[in-house]
């Protein structure tokens, strides 16, 4: 009997080319068919919540994939970071319905973007967060990130996907933002950004543009007319990956 499995991953993104299968390039989405292959024996490839980019982390990415394998779910975990490597983690397995996909059945989704603000960034925190040691006014960036709250046209944020009229979420580019706010967590200054769904490098060109409003070059205000004007050249350059991080998905 086919049965469809939802599995919960945690990676570290920084030695892989991003999510996505790419040939000839080290993958989450290929490392985590060739594990399930040598423990199943079927090739299956496995369907994220989403493509995270190169260097990109999750806490919780969400994946499914069918399989003839009776294999109970709780022995599946244990057998997949038997052969998995150390930067990726099985989290959970269970079986869902037919119709359940990790990418089409989801409600919504978090992530954290990470600022360390100290004056020398530790090495073994160099791949897991963006150094910026300069000034900022980290509560006009604030007073930034709660304007893009809300259903809104995120043109402006959204790179140009590579994939787009093959694999698109969504018919626009129209979103909606539950909760959008920075806080600090000792040298840390961290964004978080609850959504229906984010565009190619959204988040990242969100932190991009909160960053020209902490370095004084644009204004808490200007997040409206940016939003308005539906061009990609109006916000900020795009944040570094290492920063990222996908926290959850809901459905």
């Amino acid at each position: 009997m086919l049965r469809n499995l939802k599995l919960v991953v945690s990676y570290d993104g920084s030695p892989y080319s991003g999510w996505q299968v790419q040939p000839g390039r080290a993958t989450i989405q290929c490392t985590l068919a060739d594990a399930i292959e040598r423990i199943t024996g079927e090739r299956t490839m496995p369907q994220g919540s989403g493509r995270t980019d190169a260097g990109v982390h999750a806490l919780a990415q969400v994946a499914t994939f069918t399989t003839s394998s009776s294999i109970p779910s709780g022995n599946l975990v244990k057998a997949l970071n038997s052969v998995l490597p150390a930067s990726i983690r099985a989290l959970a397995v269970e079986d869902v319905p037919e119709g359940f996909h990790a990418r089409h059945s989801a409600k919504a989704k978090t992530y954290e973007y990470r600022l360390y603000r100290g004056d020398v960034c530790p090495p073994f925190l160099a791949n897991f967060v963006t150094h910026h040691p300069y000034p900022l006014d980290e509560s006009a960036m604030a007073e930034a990130a709660g304007r893009v709250v809300g259903e809104h046209d995120f043109t402006s944020f959204a790179a140009v996907d590579p994939e787009k009229g093959l694999a698109e979420e969504h018919a626009s580019n129209v979103r909606t933002i539950f909760s959008s706010d920075w806080r600090r967590n000792g040298d840390e200054f961290i964004y978080r950004v609850r959504g229906s769904g984010f565009l190619h490098h959204m988040v990242r060109n969100l932190v991009g543009t909160f960053l020209l409003v902490g370095k004084g070059t644009l204004k808490p205000s200007d997040l409206d007319d940016i939003l308005a004007a539906r061009k990609r050249s109006a916000a900020g350059a795009t944040a570094p990956a290492e920063g990222l991080y996908l926290v959850s998905v809901e459905y």
